[in-house]
């Protein structure tokens, strides 16, 4: 959020005391960057001479030795008895095997044949004790129905007309909040993955297809380029003392979220503490409100051994958030250093946006850069709350620019109809 749309806003100076202040580090999980390290990083010496004649013959001394056990077997292809997390050999890599796997889907070459092995004892046993390898119709089935995971998945979309089971709706007044946890993950399911949960802020006014889409290109970036979880997906919406032309009542712009939420997605929720306080809440401490109840409050989430491990917390944002962050005046150095350092950004690239080169320039974002993931859109979507609010008011279809659900409460609650904006707002309106 633009912090100089805070009703109290003042040019933030050096050294400030901030009120309130952010958390405390120590109440905060001590997790990876989002951007995995690179061999540079370790200050390896990757430029160093090495001999190919040594290096092929050790790997020859390891190929040969696959079919011992796991333990001698690593320790002969490492070149030494390294531990898990170190270089096997201060060489470049010629096969496959010496690379280090990425997760529980990529077996090694000792495993397969250990595998392979034990395959071919079982089928020997089985023709020696004359038992037939064939099953029964009724067992494969039973064993195809045990297999099956009831849950709902990702991808699948909720019936627009069908009533949700087990939603919480988010309260009016701050006594009766209560934090969403209806469809945040009990547990990890990889073991080699870290937990992370996606936080949105914004005024979301009315939320679009677009505010959706960037938690699904968020979850396909992490899910492909980092070593991290989704375990929970939440929109944040901005008190109404955020002082924005065109800004929705906050029990509206939640209930708005709720429903997109409810009628097109299966991991999404909306928190509505912030839109709750009596007055505008700084983004470092809404994040550090997610990481109190999350990993203060119900201690992280279990791994698939049951230990209990914090969730990294990151900002999802546009673009234009982030380069709002270069205007000086604007933000303060400090919830910079707590939001980017301590929590971290998935930024979503927006037509025209250039987020590389910005965060070479600016000093804060460069120094935290490992902790800033971002997302390129494949299939550019410039949807606008601001352009949609002006389509209402002038009488102009919206649909398809958000869901049928948030178009039917907009017509029954008659919303953004009788409002104006400036010319200026409108022509430049990007969230």
């Amino acid at each position: 959020m633009d912090p100089t749309k805070a009703p109290d806003f003042k040019p933030p100076s050096p050294n400030e005391e901030l009120s309130p202040p952010t958390d405390p580090q120590s109440t905060i999980p001590n997790s990876d960057p989002i951007v995995p390290y690179v061999l540079a990083d370790y200050n390896a010496s990757i430029d160093a001479p090495f001999n190919l004649d040594s290096i092929k013959k050790n790997h020859k001394n390891s190929s040969s030795k696959h079919h011992h056990k796991h333990s001698s077997s690593r320790k002969n292809s490492s070149g030494g008895t390294g531990t898990r997390g170190s270089h096997r050999s201060q060489h470049i890599p010629l096969n496959a095997s010496d690379f280090q796997p990425l997760s529980a889907d990529v077996s090694s070459a000792e495993e397969d044949t250990d595998e392979s092995t034990a395959s071919n004892s079982t089928n020997n046993n089985n023709k020696d004790s004359g038992r037939s390898n064939s099953r029964t119709i009724d067992e494969a089935l039973n064993e195809q129905l045990k297999a099956i995971d009831t849950g709902v998945k990702k991808y699948q979309i909720a019936d627009l007309e069908e009533v949700p089971h087990g939603i919480v709706r988010q309260a009016r007044n701050f006594d009766d909040y209560e934090f969403p946890t209806h469809r945040f993950s009990s547990g990890l399911k990889d073991p080699n993955k870290l937990p992370l949960v996606i936080v949105a802020c914004g005024s979301f006014s009315p939320i679009t297809y677009l505010h959706l889409r960037m938690f699904e290109m968020a979850l396909d970036a992490i899910n492909e380029q980092t070593r991290f979880e989704v375990v929970g997906g939440y929109f944040s919406p901005v008190n109404d003392t955020y002082q924005k032309p065109g800004l929705a009542p906050a029990y509206h712009r939640v209930r708005m979220g709720e429903l997109a939420c409810e009628r097109t997605s299966s991991w999404l929720m909306v928190d509505a503490w912030e839109s709750l306080q009596p007055t505008y809440t700084r983004t470092a401490k809404v994040l550090d409100h997610f990481n109190h109840e999350i990993n203060v409050k119900r201690g992280g989430v279990s791994t698939t051994s049951g230990e209990k491990v914090g969730c990294k917390i990151m900002l999802l944002a546009g673009g234009d958030l982030i380069e709002s962050m270069g205007e000086p005046n604007v933000w303060a150095d400090a919830d910079l250093h707590h939001i980017l350092g301590n929590y971290g950004c998935l930024i979503v690239e927006r037509t025209g946006s250039d987020v590389r080169s910005f965060l070479l320039s600016h000093d804060i974002m460069y120094e935290h850069r490992r902790n800033v993931l971002v997302i390129k859109q494949l299939i550019y979507n410039d949807i606008s709350s601001t352009k949609v609010r002006l389509f209402i008011r002038r009488g102009m279809s919206v649909q398809y620019l958000l869901p049928n659900s948030v178009i039917r409460y907009i017509q029954e609650h008659k919303l953004y109809i009788n409002q104006t904006e400036p010319v200026k707002q409108v022509m430049g309106g990007k969230e």
